[in-house]
């Protein structure tokens, strides 16, 4: 298992950063899609739709992500409204009192919430392929991993009280603020290095980056419960040793959409 672990990472990694720093923005946008559509396809497989509503559900989805494209749409402050609204409020009322699966039209309406707002992030963190632009949205990207990993040892080597034992057994509080020292360290590099073309001070990064910490435990959770709900491991099998796609970036689609929203409010 670990062998085919490390063996899928050396194929995606190299992949990533290809496509984040060589793409130009039509096959950036198109590589990124595929990340979300697979993501929301294993979502509609957790939430019971039929085969026929998955299909019509995806090609819907592709469709608006088309138009999107090749009509030049972005997020608007009403929608980052929504989105901050999504993440900061129902999210974690949802994980307190861990509301049912959705199902019908509310099914479709939460993976759209969930899924495009991340996609639109992708394109608008990195618009073109300067390698400022990659290097801007990396950094983002690299805050959930940063605080993935941080989480993981700090819980393993200091974890003693449950953060969602209801949910994900494996979490603790001390893996949680475990991370938080490590992002912010992160952040602290990320400011002194310049990667982030961001007009705040250091002490405004830090205080950015600990929502984005909650965030990404959010959306891991989330998807935890998701998984929890619907009686599975892993979202697929995509990934040999990963599970699948929207295992993989179940913070990731969170912190994308929340620091795109707080960048374009806050006249980032």
């Amino acid at each position: 298992m670990l062998i085919t672990r490390i063996l899928t990472a050396l194929v995606l990694l190299p992949l990533m950063l290809s496509a984040l720093f060589l793409f130009p923005a039509a096959a950036w946008a198109g590589f990124s899609w595929l990340i979300v559509v697979l993501a929301l396809w294993e979502y509609t497989r957790m939430v019971g739709m039929s085969l026929p509503r998955q299909a019509c559900y995806l090609a819907l989805s592709s469709l608006f992500a088309a138009a999107a494209w090749f009509g030049h749409w972005r997020m608007q402050g009403a929608e980052h409204g929504a989105v901050l609204a999504l993440w900061l409020l129902l999210v974690p009322a949802w994980l307190a009192k861990r509301w049912r699966m959705p199902s019908g039209l509310t099914a479709w309406l939460l993976g759209w919430a969930l899924m495009l707002p991340a996609w639109f992030a992708f394109l608008e963190w990195r618009p073109n392929a300067s390698a400022r632009d990659a290097l801007a949205l990396l950094a983002v990207m690299g805050l959930v991993w940063v605080a993935d990993v941080a989480a993981y040892f700090s819980g393993k080597a200091f974890g003693r009280r449950k953060l969602a034992p209801a949910i994900s057994p494996g979490k603790s509080w001390e893996g949680v603020y475990g991370a938080v020292v490590c992002v912010a360290v992160y952040v602290a590099l990320v400011d002194h290095f310049g990667w982030l073309d961001i007009k705040l001070p250091l002490w405004g990064l830090l205080l950015l980056a600990l929502p984005l910490t909650a965030v990404s435990v959010c959306g891991d959770l989330l998807e935890s419960w998701f998984k929890r709900s619907a009686g599975i491991k892993d979202s697929s099998r995509l990934l040999p040793g990963h599970g699948g796609v929207y295992d993989r970036i179940d913070s990731l689609i969170a912190v994308l959409a929340v620091s795109n929203a707080l960048r374009a409010l806050g006249g980032m």
